[in-house]
């Protein structure tokens, strides 16, 4: 094995491969920067070009285009307070404030290095803990999902801010609006309204384009545009803009958020659009002032950044071990595996050992190119809070509406984006935090579809959820964090 180990490692020093590694990383980082164009979009695309390709550089493309992709959506987070990507969506909570008062530079840099870290962690989970975290990610059924993804749910309790109800209220509202179209178990319709289109609900793609970019769109056109051009303080940067204190401060953050990435990235149906918000939660939660987050703290920063781009590494475990994609973009490197004669499984590592460390060496090539080259870009990136809003704005605007369209090719999609860009609107006007209500719309399905499932496999008997040791304890930390929530929102009442 160790012999497969190191010939695989010194193959992908070819050329041609770490070429292939760089036009990957810099389209993926492209696709994840500008709404709308996300990694499933930039792996989807480039596929057919991997056809004609040796097994090794194609799929070492397509792993490029997937950490450039998720890497790229913090960029404009935090310049434009857009989500490139729905992995980026807790970037922008802190990332933007940081670049609104003159910090760009450095949320860059943090946001940038830290998507280094949680990817590399990714990566030794992968090559040494692949299929022990695969064996036990398959022991998982609809009890201990139902049970997880209800503890995520509780997370909103802390995602409310200054008002609970409004959070609570804007929870319930992501969870509603998940219902909307064909259940996922027993195909009945709900909430269709007659229209053909509403039969598959609601994306989460469009949703989040509304909710962030289309919303804040509306937001500056409402308050009126000033023609003249933006005054961008320049904020000297040193390395990656924070100190060895900071680093050594964030040091507990950073492993609690890659283990959250990892785990979740593991799940499958999950990834990196859950795992950066529920880290960035667990953050605040673990902060001593968590009345800081939001305001342009490097915490959130730093937990959102490691987490999503950790998510990487745990969705590949098992789709190279179990042949079980964990999000939508590893599900298009599997048919790229098979395109290739390549069967992911038990016996990959036996079979095809040398082509496993192979792409292990490219993913380790793409990550420090991916550190390399959006670095190298900073200062080019921050060149877009210069351009005057009466211009970008616009840009950005019709740069969502294709990404949106372009996603399923579906009108349908641009116009709930629009609508949804609406709804942000209000919610932006009258306070109420976006993040429980995206929450709520990707954990929604999920605990509704394993409940039924975990219902229909006991009979009907929810308390035989309690008999899975791993479902009875998180379904008992739901219980106790809901119930510390309401007492400490009493106190607080009271006080």
């Amino acid at each position: 094995m160790s012999g497969a180990v190191f010939e695989g490692l010194i193959s992908v020093l070819d050329p041609m491969t770490i070429f292939l590694c760089f036009l990957g990383v810099v389209i993926g980082i492209i696709f994840g920067s500008i709404p709308g164009l996300t990694s499933t979009m930039a792996v989807a695309l480039c596929l057919p070009l991997t056809y004609g390709m040796s097994p090794l550089n194609g799929i070492a493309m397509l792993i490029a285009l997937y950490v450039g992709g998720t890497s790229g959506g913090l960029i404009s987070a935090i310049l434009l307070k857009i989500p490139g990507t729905p992995s980026s969506v807790a970037t922008t909570f802190d990332g933007a404030p940081m670049a609104e008062r003159g910090e760009a530079g450095k949320a860059l840099g943090i946001g940038i290095f830290y998507s280094f870290l949680g990817t590399v962690l990714s990566i030794f989970a992968l090559i040494f803990i692949a299929p022990q975290l695969a064996k036990v990610a398959l022991k998982f059924g609809p009890q201990e999902y139902f049970a997880i993804c209800l503890f995520a749910l509780t997370m909103i309790g802390s995602m409310t801010g200054n008002n609970v109800w409004k959070g609570l209220l804007a929870g319930v509202i992501g969870i509603t609006f998940s219902l909307f179209g064909r259940a996922s178990v027993g195909s009945a319709l709900r909430f269709t309204f007659g229209f053909e289109s509403m039969e598959n609900g609601f994306s989460q793609l469009p949703l989040m384009i509304g909710l962030f970019a289309v919303a804040e769109v509306i937001v500056v056109a409402a308050e009126g545009i000033s023609a003249d051009k933006a005054q961008i303080k320049e904020a000297k940067m040193r390395g990656f803009g924070f100190s060895v204190k900071e680093f050594i401060e964030q040091i507990p953050n950073f492993i609690r958020s890659s283990l959250i990435g990892i785990g979740i990235g593991i799940l499958p149906g999950i990834g990196g659009a859950t795992s950066n918000i529920i880290a960035y939660t667990v953050a605040q939660q673990r902060s001593k002032h968590p009345e800081k987050f939001g305001t342009g703290v490097i915490d959130g920063l730093v937990a959102s950044e490691t987490s999503n781009n950790a998510s990487i590494g745990g969705a590949l475990i098992p789709m190279l071990t179990l042949g079980i994609p964990g999000d939508t973009v590893t599900a298009i490197i599997l048919g790229g595996l098979t395109l290739h004669g390549i069967t992911p499984g038990p016996l990959l590592f036996r079979n095809s050992g040398v082509l496993v460390y192979g792409v292990f060496g490219a993913f380790i090539i793409s990550t420090i190119l991916m550190l390399i080259v959006e670095y190298g870009g900073i200062r080019i990136f921050t060149k877009v809070l210069e351009v005057p809003k009466y211009i970008l704005l616009p840009v950005v605007l019709v740069l969502c509406i294709v990404g949106t369209y372009g996603t399923n090719h579906d009108m349908f999609d641009v116009w709930t984006a629009l609508f949804f860009g609406i709804i942000g609107y209000f919610m932006s006007m009258h306070k109420f935090p976006k993040a429980p209500m995206i929450l709520g719309f990707v954990l929604g399905p999920i605990v509704e579809t394993n409940l039924l499932r975990g219902l229909m496999y006991t009979d009907g008997n929810f308390f035989e959820f309690f008999e899975s040791p791993i479902a009875a304890v998180f379904i008992g930390i739901s219980v106790i964090v809901v119930v510390w929530t309401i007492i400490k929102q009493l106190r607080k009442t009271a006080a």
